[in-house]
């Protein structure tokens, strides 16, 4: 049975869901299980109006002791984990499922999160997890494409292991960065196409500026607080005089050296939420002025100010 049989817990939530008035598919695709799976699990032990956990739980225990003859428990090992830690990785795999990692995979990540060094095996995660050699093959494949885990050779076999690296989440985060950037990026070339004054154009310069903004974060490459603060006073210095000016003309009126006034200028072009909610613009050559920027109202709030 594909992610391995039903838990107390996943019956609880069952339960709960059928009260609500979820159908089979949708409690299927929320514990990450065949809809055909839960419609047995009811079946088997009431209707939907009266399926109730602890009753299916007792009445799966029963059936599983007809299935096979009792056994002296075995010690909990490396291999066959304690209770505690099944649960733990139970809760912790739900969390991260619910960020929308699949469920098996989110499973499978946790146990390599909690293996030791030598990391694990594919038949150690089966035996781990209860599940089949598919689901694990699956999903260690969707851990190497996103690169939170590699491969390597068991030195005591001809399997690999697999396991997970100090520096998985630095990959990560950096290709979320880029992603990021990406996507900023799009968003600037729609507002291109739509134009800034549409509705369209709106909604891509929100979009654009938070997708900015969380990429410039989360690579650390704001720009030093100097940098910033000579921006803003480019800025203000170009509102203030409610005229185009040069760079020449600014490094005179600011008494700063024309590198100064031109790397702020630079810094404004490279990261345009500094003017926010204005905008810089070039009306001639290193000729410079200040407009609200285009994006920051809708058409329509446009259209009432204009009024």
């Amino acid at each position: 049975m594909p992610g391995g049989r039903l838990t107390y817990e996943d019956r609880r939530r069952i339960a709960a869901w059928l009260a609500e008035g979820l159908g089979y598919a949708e409690i299927g695709r929320r514990l990450g299980r065949p809809t055909s799976t839960i419609s047995r699990e009811v079946a088997h032990n009431g209707a939907s109006a009266h399926y109730l956990a602890d009753h299916a739980q007792q009445a799966s225990s029963h059936r599983a002791r007809r299935r096979k003859p009792a056994r002296p428990a075995e010690p909990a090992t490396d291999e066959q984990p304690a209770q505690a830690v099944r649960d733990f990785v139970d809760r912790f795999a739900t969390l991260l499922a619910a960020t929308g990692l699949p469920r098996m995979t989110s499973r499978v990540f946790v146990c390599l999160l909690t293996a030791d060094a030598e990391g694990l095996t594919a038949a150690d995660l089966v035996r781990r997890l209860r599940v089949s050699p598919a689901s694990v093959s699956k999903s260690i494949g969707y851990l190497e494409a996103m690169e939170l885990m590699r491969r390597r050779p068991d030195p005591g076999g001809r399997r690999e292991r697999y396991v997970i690296d100090d520096d998985a989440w630095l990959r990560a985060w950096q290709a979320d960065t880029s992603a990021h950037a990406d996507i900023a990026d799009a968003a600037q070339r729609g507002i291109e196409i739509f134009g800034a004054g549409t509705t369209a154009g709106a909604r891509l310069g929100t979009m654009g500026r938070f997708f900015a903004r969380l990429s410039e974060q989360m690579s650390g490459s704001a720009l030093a607080e100097t940098a910033v603060y000579d921006a803003l006073t480019v800025l203000a210095a170009l509102v203030h005089a409610d005229r185009p000016l040069t760079r020449g003309a600014l490094a005179t009126a600011l008494d700063w050296p024309r590198d100064r006034v031109t790397a702020a200028l630079d810094a404004i072009q490279r990261q345009p939420a500094i003017a926010d909610p204005l905008a810089l613009r070039t009306v001639g050559p290193r000729t410079y002025t200040v407009t609200t920027r285009p994006d920051r109202l809708t058409p329509a709030q446009r259209e009432a100010l204009d009024r």
